[in-house]
């Protein structure tokens, strides 16, 4: 898998630890080698990666993000799975961080325990290659996440629903969206905090993240 590293993130030595062999991109994989029978700037770099992650706050910090990310999208409009972690809206490198339009909200749950509803169990990243159930929101360490989106485009469906105690009830900790042939998924959920804490349930659903081109 590609990364596009962000803000002191250490998911890319969990991953490594897991098995899985993890490129940090730079400049020259977006704009070396590139595959002229392709078109539209694909190139063949991108395409061999099962999925590409960028880090948390990558767009606050990656000042070449705005460059890369025509690139990436259409890496996954021909077929790849791009799985982008939260960002805030200070500073940002891109207006526009989806592939279809979502509005970033100081929306949190703080609560690491709190209850989560799975809004389609059928979904298949709660299914692929591990059966997701709430036994996997056991143990998480801090809080669930922060920054959740507040609108989204309806071409992207939410998986989950969480709240911290008396507060609103709040969709926007992932998002998921289908483009071309491919997936775009948009998860602030705290696996930054998770992964690193060997969390297991977290692990489970983080690897089905990347996972989905493969179901």
């Amino acid at each position: 898998m590609g990364y596009i590293e962000g803000a002191g993130d250490f998911i890319p030595d969990f991953l490594r630890i897991a098995g899985i062999q993890v490129d940090v991109l730079k400049d020259e994989d977006f704009y070396g080698n590139i595959d002229e029978s392709a078109g539209n700037g694909s190139q063949s770099k991108l395409s061999q990666y099962d999925a590409i992650v960028l880090g948390v706050r990558a767009n606050n910090t990656e000042k070449k993000l705005g460059r890369w990310m025509p690139f990436l999208w259409s890496y996954v409009k021909k077929g790849g799975n791009l799985v982008m972690q939260y960002n805030t809206n200070q500073d940002t490198t891109v207006d526009k961080l989806g592939i279809y339009n979502f509005s970033i909200a100081n929306k949190r749950v703080t609560e690491e325990n709190a209850a989560v509803t799975f809004l389609n169990p059928d979904h298949k990243l709660l299914n692929f290659p591990n059966k997701i159930t709430p036994d996997d929101f056991k143990g998480w360490v801090q809080e669930r996440g922060a920054y959740f989106p507040a609108q989204w485009d309806a071409a992207y469906e939410p998986l989950f629903e969480m709240h911290d105690t008396d507060e609103e009830p709040l969709q926007g900790s992932t998002l998921y969206a289908k483009y071309g042939k491919g997936n775009f998924i948009y998860t602030p959920l705290a696996f930054f905090r998770q992964l690193p804490a060997g969390n297991v349930g977290a692990a489970r659903l983080f690897f089905n993240f990347l996972s989905a081109q493969k179901n």
